[in-house]
């Protein structure tokens, strides 16, 4: 796991200083090295950097930028299949310096172009600088583990791992796009391959560009798609086989992220997706596999004692850590640095703890995300079966009726119901179904906490709609399902946007390479093929998943409510993060600031200082924006 940087100038004012304030701010992706390239050409200056921390080949054969012939390239991530690879090269005559994963792209890269892609198994974001065929070459993996920032404007072209890299370009122009700060409000997350900034992207997972230094032509490919899998037909198989198979498959996956010249350890937190990495590691491992996990008691966060228990069963070398809530609440001035994107998903903060803890024993740690997504484990998904349904059958006549009588009476005039936990969102999220019930506006209802008009009145200005992956009609009328249809959304949505950016940013602050197995791309195609019954049984969500987790360890250790890391953010916002919220969402900040109605914002606030606590998720979007906003558009 390392940190990229680079830029390209076509007007050739950039030198190797500001090359290295790009890649030194993130020092903490790589603390043990750097390195640069600096290349000029007839039509620019370019330069590549790179953080590294050391996980595979320790030696000085593993530094960055590394060249083979006319190819030059800055890599962060891991291909964990690289020894086959080099394997296939060195029979086509390819001769190799080190025993780095990152020598072996260049050479694949050499030997079969953009097409040595579909060869890797890995998590990466890499940029090759093509000297002979004048052309930067850039990709992010296929489910976007790795991060891929970059920026295009008046012939400059910046890239990085994380946004703060570009940030440091004395040309790049910190004017924020509007819509995407929409869109944050109503997701947690500015959706890619959109960025806070105007003319700042994110490169899609699964896709590569390439900048042609004579033409200064951008163009983008796609080289893996989720939905290929989800259109494929699904597999004649009986049960028996395909646990067996997909058992198979999973320990292959589970067993390739052990690749590495360092200690590496699992994060446990005794659920079904953790537990399944644990077990199928402990059993084809002799030693010990170290898992660690985290409790925060007095804020009614632990998940330790179930941990605790299954490392015990498992027989895993196992660390837990119970932190106070002062520890946690510590983190939170610290996330607007780390977290360069406004970033509302407060489970954040033990997700940063529990590396920290990790990374006194270990450089690598395996993470169990993507679990839900690739077996249907979500809640929303029984909430869609049992009730979406029975709403789209409801005659339109009615619906239509119904949604016209809400119009017209609001919830705060309903008695009674009024002063109920979430009812205002949920009376406005019925409303909306009643007039449109699409699988998209379901979806949409239960992902976003604003909807339009929440967007309206908070925000000075008129903002619009961002074209993202909630969009997509990719998947075949043959093949659809709502089950098929959230799952492929949500793998390219909330998977993406927020899970990953969250564990790749809270392991990176402490020096921690973090590893996802489930994202093995081999486990999605084949889940996706798999029968509906086997991932959704009669209510029974993982249901292959369980059952191959319940031939390690018992069904009723296992048969407990999903936890996941709850923060108790209303408790901390009333009390002791109220002065935070104070200062940055005072009538003063606001007005200076000129992006929200500050009537609005007020409202808000004030509203849930009185009660209504259902109002603690959009005080905390709007803490964490504004926190980010001071951080690096006041004090930057």
């Amino acid at each position: 796991m390392c940190g990229i940087s680079g830029f390209v100038d076509f007007n050739k004012k950039t030198d190797r200083t500001v090359l290295e304030k790009m890649n030194r701010i993130m020092a903490h992706r790589g603390p043990d090295g750097e390195g640069y390239g600096m290349y000029e050409t007839t039509e620019a200056i370019l330069g590549l950097g790179h953080r590294r921390l050391s996980i595979i080949d320790l030696t000085a054969g593993g530094s960055q930028p590394q060249n083979f012939e006319h190819l030059h390239i800055s890599f962060n991530g891991e291909i964990y299949n690289y020894a086959e690879i080099k394997t296939e090269l060195e029979q086509k005559g390819h001769t190799f310096q080190s025993h780095s994963d990152t020598e072996v792209i260049l050479h694949a890269y050499y030997e079969w172009g953009p097409a040595a892609l579909q060869k890797f198994i890995g998590m990466f974001a890499f940029a090759i600088y093509d000297e002979g065929a004048k052309k930067i070459f850039a990709c992010r993996d296929r489910a976007g583990v790795k991060p891929f920032f970059y920026y295009w404007k008046d012939d400059l072209f910046l890239l990085g791992s994380e946004l703060k890299a570009l940030m440091q370009h004395p040309a790049f122009v910190k004017s924020i796009n509007l819509d995407a700060a929409a869109a944050y409000m109503q997701f947690g997350y500015v959706p890619t391959p959109h960025c806070i900034f105007n003319d700042a992207h994110k490169l899609k997972p699964g896709h590569y560009i390439e900048l042609d230094l004579v033409s200064k032509a951008i163009s983008t490919t796609q080289y893996w798609n989720v939905y290929d899998a989800y259109n494929q037909p699904t597999l004649q198989i009986d049960l028996p086989t395909a646990i067996q198979e997909t058992s198979n498959l999973l320990k292959n996956a589970f067993q390739y992220r052990m690749v590495s010249d360092v200690p590496v350890g699992v994060f446990l937190s005794g659920g079904y997706d953790s537990t399944c990495v644990a077990a199928l590691l402990q059993a084809n491992n002799t030693e010990k596999i170290k898992t660690f996990t985290i409790g925060v008691p007095d804020a009614g966060l632990n998940e330790a004692p179930f941990a605790k228990e299954t490392a015990a069963r498992l027989g895993t070398d196992h660390t837990e850590y119970y932190c106070t809530e002062k520890e946690a609440l510590e983190i939170v001035p610290t996330l607007p640095f780390f977290y360069d994107e406004p970033f509302a998903d407060s489970s954040a903060i033990p997700t940063t703890l529990v590396s920290r803890i990790a990374r006194e024993k270990v450089t690598v740690a395996l993470s169990a995300d993507a679990g839900d997504e690739v077996f249907a484990g979500y809640n929303r998904y029984d909430y869609v079966l049992k009730y979406g349904g029975k709403i789209k059958n409801i005659p339109g006549f009615m619906r239509k009726a119904g949604a016209a009588l809400m119009d017209r009476i609001p919830a705060d005039a309903i008695p009674y119901f009024n002063k109920k936990y979430l009812f205002h969102s949920r009376y406005e999220k019925v409303k909306s179904l009643l007039k449109n019930p699409t699988d998209r506006n379901i979806m949409m209802s239960i992902t976003a906490q604003m909807n339009e008009k929440d967007l309206a009145d908070l925000f000075r200005k008129p903002i619009h709609g961002l074209a993202t992956a909630f969009d997509s009609k990719e998947l075949k009328p043959e093949n659809f399902s709502v089950l098929n249809y959230m799952m492929a959304i949500d793998y390219q949505t909330y998977l993406l946007d927020d899970i990953l950016q969250k564990v790749d940013r809270a392991g990176m602050s402490v020096s921690l390479e973090g590893r996802e197995p489930f994202l093995d791309q081999r486990i999605i195609e084949w889940a996706a093929r798999l029968p509906m019954e086997y991932k959704y049984n009669k209510g029974v969500k993982k249901f292959i998943l369980r059952e191959i987790v319940h031939q390690y360890i018992p069904k009723e250790m296992m048969d407990r409510p999903k936890m996941g890391f709850g923060i108790p953010i209303a408790a901390w916002l009333q009390k002791d993060l109220k002065p935070f919220v104070e200062q940055y969402l005072s009538e003063d900040f606001i007005q200076k600031q000129q992006i929200f109605n500050n009537q609005e914002i007020q409202r808000i606030k004030k509203s849930f200082y009185q009660g209504k606590t259902e109002r603690a998720e959009k005080v905390w979007y709007l803490l964490m924006f504004q926190m980010w906003y001071d951080k690096w558009m006041n004090n930057n």
